[in-house]
């Protein structure tokens, strides 16, 4: 095995070591979500931890790992009644974002199990990560069906396959750890919750501190062997600590007071369910652990806050997490054991009023001492991520960014309405795109349709097609009694049909007119909400702006649509409309993405009042010439029309009808009609070809 860089070796990132390490201690503590920008060492943080973990001990020959001292009775390789025992390192397992089911959860024999009826089953991932680590780098670019099965395995800490009337289960209890780049998408909030603890990571601005990084990594690639030797000594007392606190695990004492503010904190930061509760407590518990005392004080509660909390407050995709920290202070003062009960006027700034607890003062981290062994450099300082408590992480402020041609029209930008919950647009036909949840498209899950002839390895077999395949041939085959044989080629693939996510392409109109009446704020609100449905559908999507002389692409199709809301909050108006200019660079985007992934639909919505203002001599008949491009290509289109006022033109309806789409109002977002427009419009087009 190639030699991983050392734990202890890793410079600063006080918090995701302290994370890191608490699982370690108490893996019940749930795991870890590891937030941050690229190149911030996550995943080499993450891998070093396997070694610091102890030996496992498993029965001989099982593949599922079971403890000799309470093997699981319904193992597929038990029963392990007279079973010798063995140990063997803990094991970090890889879950590749592009695994397949099978993989992932396990493969069964078909043709065994149908010609022989013997359940040949062939362990996946979960069964490799059982007692060890499970990590997924990139968690939030998985595949919605592969998060639904580690869902399942992490709330049961069992795997259940299931093929055809084939049934195996194993248990399946892991440390989940999973790193993401936020600026490529969000989790889904049940894949979230499962996460106990998160910490968020930057690289460090301070210049001693990335002089350091920079310098150990350069001595690890020149001699890994060596530099893992000159770090040997504080893995192995970091080591010994973990064992330590391991054994203290359970003599810990969590009291009253303790649970009183852990149930307090919980409250008053309106998590949701009672798991918070549940994963505070453990890490309260495996802090006082790792500190070497018997007893869980308010610092520990404070510390377990701002790890198990930040990514249960995230109400919707737009929301950055973190914590107020001032009002986590009052909460914990207020039900602290050292908070008066009777004396009405408490002196104030007293020693006993104001701390939240006996481990240190109200800072970060002052009851929980610093891992051990941290090596000859310095690790500590007053820099950016060295406190030992996470940071509430605020979205930055950005100055408004002018936009191609703009000029003395232009208008500061203007703050969005509410988001509001839409009905779903979807692109007409059936595809073969990525999972998701908007369009109707063939995939893996879902209900049958049909059957086919396998291409390749046989996933999902559709038994009854089998059956009838084989029926007609058995006796040429021998076949005269009870039974059936069953070739290869007499097996048929299921055909499912499920649902797609789709390329949802924004083309923003951010001129003068769209200013008028205060209408832009409106704009941005169903734009807004648009991208909230985008969000819970798993799409990705792109923003092309235009105002003034030009248009411009504000944002790169992309699976984050934190990053989409960010660039529409901050747009500003005025000018000129090249309604032209926005489709054509709307046109030029799908183009380039058709070749980049072609089985993902685009759906094209065009937020506009369309008075084609700008952008050449003819501006509307530009206009509707690039509207047909899209039509001629196949886009689904809408045209959400942001006209008001007494006197309408109906222009938007008018470029809807150039684009093959349909067009629909603001207010027309929010009503029931609004599901089968695009479906509406595609057989208004087939009309319109055949007549």
């Amino acid at each position: 095995m190639s030699t991983r860089f050392p734990f202890t070796a890793v410079v600063g990132m006080d918090d995701l070591r302290l994370a890191l390490l608490l699982n370690a201690v108490s893996p019940s503590v749930g795991g870890v979500l590891v937030r941050g920008e690229k190149g911030t060492a996550k995943s080499t943080a993450v891998r070093a931890l396997a070694e610091l973990l102890p030996e496992v001990a498993v029965v001989d020959g099982c593949r599922f790992s079971c403890d000799p001292a309470a093997p699981d009775p319904g193992c597929p390789d038990g029963p392990h009644r007279d079973a010798g025992a063995g140990a063997r390192a803990a094991r970090m397992v890889e879950l590749p974002v592009g695994a397949s089911e099978d993989r992932l959860v396990g493969a069964l024999d078909i043709e065994r199990a149908l010609a022989e009826g013997v359940k040949a089953f062939e362990p996946g991932l979960l069964a490799a990560a059982h007692r060890g680590i499970l990590y997924v780098d990139e968690v939030n670019l998985l595949s919605d069906h592969l998060v639904d099965h580690l869902l399942d395995a992490a709330a049961m800490g069992a795997s259940h396959v299931e093929r055809e009337g084939v049934s195996v289960r194993h248990a399946a209890r892991f440390l989940l750890v999973g790193t993401m780049n936020p600026e490529e998408g969000e989790l889904r909030p049940q894949l979230l919750d499962r996460f106990g603890l998160t910490v968020e990571v930057a690289a460090s601005r301070v210049p001693e501190e990335r002089v350091e990084v920079v310098r150990r990594r350069l001595a690890f690639e020149d001699d890994p062997a060596g530099f893992a030797a000159r770090w040997a000594g504080e893995e192995t007392a970091l080591r010994e600590r973990i064992a330590a606190a391991r054994e203290l695990l359970p003599r810990v004492v969590l009291g009253d007071g303790a649970l009183l503010q852990i149930a307090a904190t919980c409250a008053a930061f309106e998590v949701d369910g009672m798991r918070a509760d549940i994963v505070m407590a453990r890490t309260a518990t495996a802090l006082a652990a790792w500190a070497g005392r018997a007893e869980v004080t308010g610092e520990d509660v404070r510390q377990a806050a701002l790890l198990a909390l930040p990514h249960r407050r995230r109400r919707n995709p737009f929301d950055a997490p973190g914590l107020d920290e001032d009002r986590l202070d009052e909460t914990l003062e207020r039900f602290g054991d050292d908070a008066p009960k009777d004396d009405p006027d408490p002196e104030p700034d007293g020693p006993g009023d104001g701390g939240p607890g006996d481990g240190g003062p109200g800072g970060g981290g002052g009851g929980v001492p610093p891992q051990g062994g941290e090596g000859p450099a310095p690790e500590t300082g007053d820099g950016p991520g060295e406190t030992s408590a996470p940071e509430t992480v605020d979205m930055p402020e950005k100055a408004p960014a002018p936009a191609s041609g703009g000029g003395a029209g232009e208008r500061a930008a203007v703050k969005a309405a509410e988001p509001f919950r839409t009905k779903v647009l979807s692109v007409p036909g059936l595809g073969e795109g990525a999972a998701g949840r908007r369009s109707r498209a063939r995939t893996e899950h879902g209900r049958t349709t049909g059957e086919t002839r396998p291409r390749g390895v046989l996933t999902k077999l559709h038994l009854a097609a089998t059956v009838r395949a084989a029926a007609p041939h058995q006796r040429a085959r021998g076949r005269s009694g009870p039974g059936l044989v069953v070739r290869r080629d007499d097996l048929r693939q299921a055909v499912r049909e499920g649902r797609e996510g789709n390329l949802v392409l924004f083309v923003v109109d951010a001129s003068g007119s769209m200013a008028a009446r205060r209408r832009m704020g409106a704009v941005k609100g169903a734009v807004l909400s648009l991208l909230l449905d985008a969000y819970q559908r798993r799409d990705k999507v792109g923003l092309v702006t235009f105002r003034g002389r030009d248009a411009e692409l504000a944002l790169p199709p992309t699976s984050s649509v934190d990053a989409a809301a960010a660039r529409l909050e901050e747009l500003p108006t005025g000018g000129r409309t090249p309604l032209s200019a926005g489709l054509l660079r709307a046109h030029d985007v799908l183009r380039v993405e058709r070749l980049r992934d072609p089985s993902r639909r685009p759906l094209l919505v065009v937020v506009t009042d369309g008075r084609a203002t700008g952008g050449g001599p003819d501006p509307v008949g530009l206009a509707a010439r690039a509207a047909r491009l899209h039509a001629a290509d196949g886009t689904a289109a809408v045209v959400v029309d942001c006209e008001a006022g007494p006197v309408r033109l109906g222009l938007a309806g008018s470029l809807a009808r150039d684009l093959g789409g349909t067009a629909v109002t603001l207010d027309e977002l929010r009503a029931d009609a609004i599901a089968g427009l695009v479906r509406e419009a595609q057989d208004n087009r087939s009309v319109r070809r055949a007549a």
